[in-house]
């Protein structure tokens, strides 16, 4: 069978819309130590994003938020880190907040999902195969 792209597609880019653009680029450079870049010139503020082997974007948000309560109306993206429960209390130290608590993917590792201070929901995942 031919592997091609379109069959096993890869995150190269993303992303996150924020009601406060300047607070939510420095919660992301605090938690993952990602760093933002103002482009001048588009038809919204917007800051493009080195992260580590992805790139992406903050932009500010074209639109109101859905209550809370509601389900999420965009992608969901998980990042990888070396230690969950450090990266918990940066996430949380920056202001961000818990959505659901770390649990065991078994056999694979740990997976939490947090939201920052503008409500995006986003994932953590810590690789342990001893995890159960």
């Amino acid at each position: 069978m031919n592997q091609s792209c379109e069959n096993n597609p890869t995150m190269f880019y993303f992303e996150i819309q924020s009601a406060n653009p300047e607070a939510g680029c420095r919660f992301y450079e605090e938690v993952f130590g990602w760093k933002f870049t103002f482009t001048p010139g588009l038809p919204v503020k917007y800051w493009r994003m080195e992260a580590g082997s992805f790139r992406g974007g903050l932009l500010e948000r074209p639109a109101n938020t859905p209550p809370v309560g509601c389900g999420t109306n965009a992608f969901v993206c998980s990042f990888e880190v070396d230690d969950i429960d450090e990266t918990e209390r940066k996430i949380l130290a920056s202001g961000g907040r818990v959505a659901l608590p770390k649990f065991a993917v078994i056999g694979m590792g740990w997976h939490a999902y947090y939201m920052d201070p503008d409500h995006n929901t986003f994932g953590i995942f810590q690789p342990d195969p001893n995890a159960g």
